[in-house]
């Protein structure tokens, strides 16, 4: 077979990090790019039926919807296609979707465009964080992961800092310019994709041992030596891992119905419900409406609430600056409670400050500081956990049948949660106001005792690991186990990894 010239060892690795890290920091630019046009004079000319907060979310909330409908495309087709061809597809989508965008004059062409853009990204965003664990090294997959989505975050400060930018151009070149920003993200993929080399898990899943064996070589830098006793010790782990969970494989009707050894369903549930966590803490509510919540909940002016966003996004880059470094020194879990606890507290605060603020109105302006203070305190606490944490662990608890499919009904499951919370938010500030945001304080923390009682440890495991995990633990509850609950790998896993690799002892090269 021959290879496209590439590079090999870490600047491959590179490579593959960058294209999933301009990836999902276009996912996050998609994010909030659209809060600006929604406030855009121009934008609301064209498009006066948005005036109807009915309409204004179904015309945000649409990306997210067709997001989701990208997610199953990727459920049902990843493994099929490979994670190279998917991430290709969907790029396409993106392309489309975009331009037309830029070009709507009618609000139907501009929803068409959105579900579009929106189709490509869901197919993305669920392929690209498991192709990045796959290729990863796993003493620093968690930080590699969470750099694409750490990038995630910059695209998302970028969108706010451009929407300030043109707060005071109000030509159609407002809202349309920063929607045509984001086919660079595209360019700079559709460049590098072709120069990286394909996940050999999934090489390994097709048979296609000689070509994972070549290209696993390129990804460690030893593809002058196919007999390097590291490098095939890696191979024969995978192979093993992948066989015993072909011999442990049921039908989907078995699945569905828990008899599955490796517990497939119970992994998924978990990965779904760490996406469900993230949307359901608000996030969204914020990121597409945050300028609008700022003028109307705390009353700042159209210029200072864009400024305030891009404010409050660069806290929020430099928090998930900081969850880049914690992600493997505190573990999955702790960041998962603590973050329940802080966001939660923090929508507490804001919901008590604009209920102060209805009953005494001449304090209104120092309630708002302080409002505006919990939201920004809130990013914070929300970029240093649920932003970041659930991209690794669905990336992580899946078994490699599963990964592609896990990641994706995961992703689907952030995405529909995402239209829910994008379609009713002006709706529900406009009829419950302060109560709103009490709401979401409720959600948040309920997830403290949810992670501490079901969700195991998977930082410092390999990703082989977890199957020998759930094959071992046959109930629900992980809090009492401390080999599931520890940041540390367990002498367990490791002493089953060498009985892997004694078990497969001889390579089969094809």
């Amino acid at each position: 077979m021959g290879y496209l010239p590439s590079p090999t060892g870490k600047w491959q690795l590179v490579c593959l990090t960058l294209t999933n890290s301009v990836s999902l920091a276009h996912f996050g630019y998609d994010q909030g790019i659209f809060a600006g046009a929604l406030i855009s004079a121009d934008f609301i000319a064209t498009f006066p039926e948005t005036k109807d907060p009915a309409v204004s979310g179904i015309t945000s909330s649409c990306f997210s919807l067709g997001a989701f409908f990208g997610c199953l495309a990727s459920f049902l087709l990843g493994d099929r296609l490979g994670r190279k061809k998917t991430i290709y597809a969907g790029l396409a989508f993106n392309v489309v979707g975009a331009v037309l965008q830029v070009a709507a004059y009618h609000l139907p062409q501009l929803i068409v465009g959105r579900l579009l853009n929106g189709f490509g990204m869901g197919v993305i965003s669920s392929t690209c964080p498991v192709f990045m664990a796959e290729v990863s090294p796993s003493h620093i997959r968690g930080k590699l992961v969470v750099l694409g989505s750490l990038c995630n975050t910059v695209g998302f400060c970028v969108a706010n800092w451009l929407n300030y930018a043109f707060f005071d151009n109000n030509g159609p070149f407002q809202w349309r310019f920063p929607l045509a920003f984001q086919l660079v993200f595209s360019a700079i993929v559709a460049v590098v994709l072709p120069i990286t080399v394909e996940s050999p898990r999934w090489l390994l899943m097709q048979g296609r041992c000689r070509e994972a064996q070549v290209i696993l070589a390129r990804l460690r830098g030893t593809e002058d030596n196919l007999d390097d006793t590291k490098l095939n010790d890696e191979l024969r782990s995978i192979q093993m891992a992948l066989q015993e969970e072909k011999e442990a494989s049921v039908s989907i009707g078995d699945t569905l119905l828990c008899r599955d050894p490796l517990r497939n369903l119970h992994r998924l549930v978990l990965s779904c419900g760490t996406q469900l966590m993230q949307q359901f803490s608000g996030v969204n509510a914020l990121g597409y409406y945050l300028p609008t919540l700022l003028i109307e909940s705390v009353g700042v002016p159209s210029a200072y609430a864009r400024l305030l966003a891009g404010a409050n996004a660069s806290v929020y880059l430099g928090a998930a600056f900081m969850c880049l470094v914690l992600i493997d020194r505190v573990g999955r879990r702790k960041l998962m409670m603590y973050g329940s606890v802080g966001t939660g507290s923090c929508y507490l605060v804001a919901a008590t400050t604009l209920k102060e603020a209805d009953l005494h109105p001449e304090q209104k302006a120092v309630l708002g500081k302080v409002t505006v203070a919990m939201f920004f305190l809130y990013y914070f606490c929300y970029g240093t956990s649920f932003a970041k944490v659930p991209w690794v662990y669905n990336s992580e608890i899946n078994s490699l049948g599963w990964r592609v499919r896990g990641a994706a009904a995961a992703t689907a499951t952030n995405w529909m949660s995402g239209f829910v919370i994008v379609q009713f938010t002006k709706v529900g500030v406009d009829n419950l106001g302060w109560g709103f945001y009490l709401l979401f304080a409720g959600f948040c923390w309920s997830y403290l005792p949810i992670v501490f009682l079901f969700y195991p440890e998977t930082s410092h495991r390999t990703l082989e690991d977890m199957d020998e995990i759930f094959r071992r633990c046959g109930s629900l509850f992980v809090f009492r186990d401390v080999a599931l609950t520890q940041r540390s790998r367990p002498l367990a896993l490791v002493e089953a990894e060498q009985r892997r690799i004694r078990e497969a002892s001889v390579l089969v090269v094809e």
